[in-house]
């Protein structure tokens, strides 16, 4: 991805993907530093959150995280139809991201921290490090 296509979007936002709750972090695209911006419950009122979130933010990329696991393919699926749901229906564009072992990177930082309640924070800092980790590496 080329620099020019970065610099369009004004902010990115990365979401760690699961069942019951989804895991926000928002980053500029002058800074490029991702943040935790919290977690949205994965329920019938989602995409109207998350569009809020969008707008608000003046996001030109939603990055999805995604493990490479054969005996995930299922949940790979799973997340390739949310995001391309998300692509059409909040009208932004969607790519994903390697996300192997943030979890266990976001306990581990979390704890790093003196943090308590790791599993209250766990999906925003997972969706930290796959946005982090995305701008890094598209720079």
């Amino acid at each position: 991805m080329g620099g020019e296509n970065m610099s369009q979007a004004s902010s990115f936002l990365g979401l760690d993907f699961g069942h019951a709750k989804i895991g926000l972090a928002l980053a500029d695209g002058e800074t490029r530093m991702a943040f935790a911006l919290g977690t949205l419950k994965n329920d019938q009122h989602f995409q109207e959150k998350l569009k809020k979130i969008v707008l608000e933010n003046n996001v030109g990329k939603i990055i999805i995280g995604k493990t490479k696991h054969d005996n995930d393919l299922e949940s790979g699926d799973e997340k390739l139809k949310f995001g391309r749901e998300l692509e059409s229906k909040l009208d932004v564009s969607v790519e994903f991201f390697d996300e192997m072992f943030t979890t266990k990177m976001a306990h581990e930082n979390l704890k790093m921290h003196g943090g308590k309640n790791i599993a209250q924070f766990d999906d925003q800092e997972a969706a930290r490090i796959i946005l982090q980790s995305w701008l890094d590496k598209a720079q």
